[in-house]
């Protein structure tokens, strides 16, 4: 079981998400006025708050949605469950589909501290059915795997 820590959005790609505390999830297109939204298979960007946590250690200090994610949850290590994972929170269903990405140019991060852990720590979803998320909602993990 997970927590959610933060729920951020932006509303123009390229700049930093901002923690919004609760969003709409729209099935099929990920979140209301998220710049990211649409229809492909990278809806919705999650990452552990472990892996935050951690990298915050190495002297980072960064703040919610510095990495471009939409949920940073708690309880999970998302790389290391396999594509096709499915998540539930609240009426909200989500659908693993990518673990990683490449980044073609280095983001402030990576300028001020020399790494960034979206690329291979950070995973994507698609929202299979709609509904709300806030901070300190409860995720589970329905079932795993790519036969989900």
């Amino acid at each position: 079981m997970g927590k959610v820590i933060a729920v951020c959005i932006s509303e123009k790609k390229g700049t930093q998400k901002v923690n919004v505390h609760t969003a709409t999830f729209i099935e099929n297109y990920g979140i209301e006025k998220d710049a990211h939204a649409g229809n492909w298979h990278r809806q919705v960007s999650l990452i552990s708050k472990e892996k935050i946590d951690a990298f915050n250690e190495r002297g980072a200090k960064v703040e919610d949605g510095a990495f471009g994610e939409n949920l940073i949850v708690d309880g999970f290590d998302f790389k290391n469950l396999p594509i096709g994972t499915v998540f539930q929170c609240n009426d909200v269903v989500l659908e693993m589909t990518q673990i990683g990405k490449e980044c073609h140019s280095h983001c402030e991060i990576y300028k001020r501290v020399g790494d960034c852990i979206m690329p291979r720590e950070g995973v994507f979803a698609i929202v299979k059915h709609g509904g709300t998320i806030s901070e300190g909602d409860e995720m589970v993990i329905l079932t795993e795997g790519a036969n989900a």
